[in-house]
């Protein structure tokens, strides 16, 4: 004869089955919140057009590139025309090797009158060179982007830069500041105490961009400081309202208790 299971037991079979199911929905969404922190070092960009994940150095040469552009007073076009030569000849790093002579960023090359091999591996150096090539493109403005990228590398196959407009673009948004909080970044705490140096980390923005007012740029600097935060022991950055900081980089930006109109760093 087949036996039942009584009520009691079937209750507890059920709330065991939902608890089960619970704990198994926490623990996936556990995971996936702490899944970036697996990568170490990393920074997410975030625009209304859409999302992208860079290491840190990428984040840096994006920042350097947006911080060189605005210096040079060129449109936002100009970083993205940047953008798609940095990211299809070096996916935005600074590489000390390339083809025949070519090094950095944009994988200049020194015996292409572009400048020394070390120059060529100093960001900021190679990204002047480039704007002041690109400067010398007739109609680069309403260029497609490839086509003006083309028209300063001269690569065997210029039509590959197509490939990373739609990146460029975010780029740009968040870069230059023109999506508030779009960049944040998160880093293992260091095994030593590092003493911030957030005097050296002005004197390099001052280097690439100019200035480190944020009177028009600010969102530009604040997003400069959070990508080289590692670098210089930075702790925290303040800005229009909110606050990023080092102990909690992955949660972004968060409201601040005592609102700054200028970007402040400690």
């Amino acid at each position: 004869m087949e036996r039942r299971l009584g009520k009691p037991i079937v209750t507890v079979v059920v709330i065991v089955a939902l608890l089960g199911a619970a704990i198994f929905y926490g623990a996936y969404h556990l995971l996936k919140r702490t899944e970036p922190f697996a990568l170490g070092e990393h920074c997410l960009v975030e625009t209304p057009d859409g999302t992208l994940d860079l290491d840190i150095e990428q984040a840096q040469v994006a920042a350097t590139i947006a911080a060189v552009a605005v210096q040079r007073k060129l449109p936002e076009r100009a970083m993205q025309i940047a953008y798609v030569t940095a990211i299809q000849e070096s996916k935005l790093a600074n590489l000390p090797y390339g083809d025949r002579d070519s090094v950095g960023v944009f994988q200049q090359r020194p015996s292409q009158g572009w400048g020394t091999a070390k120059q060529l591996q100093d960001p900021v150096y190679a990204t002047r060179k480039f704007f002041a090539a690109l400067e010398k493109v007739k109609h680069y403005r309403t260029l497609p982007l490839h086509e003006a990228a083309q028209a300063v590398q001269r690569s065997a196959d210029g039509s590959a830069y197509a490939d990373h407009e739609y990146n460029a673009k975010i780029l740009s948004a968040a870069f230059s500041g023109r999506v508030p909080r779009a960049v944040h970044c998160w880093y293992p705490p260091p095994d030593k105490p590092v003493k911030p140096r957030p005097e050296a980390a002005r004197k390099q923005l001052v280097r690439a961009l100019g200035t480190d007012s944020s009177a028009e740029n600010g969102w530009l600097i604040a997003a400069w400081y959070v990508v080289n935060a590692q670098k210089y022991g930075l702790r925290q950055v303040r800005y229009d309202g909110v606050t990023w900081t080092a102990a909690s980089g992955h949660d972004g930006w968060r409201k601040d208790t005592k609102p700054v109109a200028t970007v402040q760093i400690a």
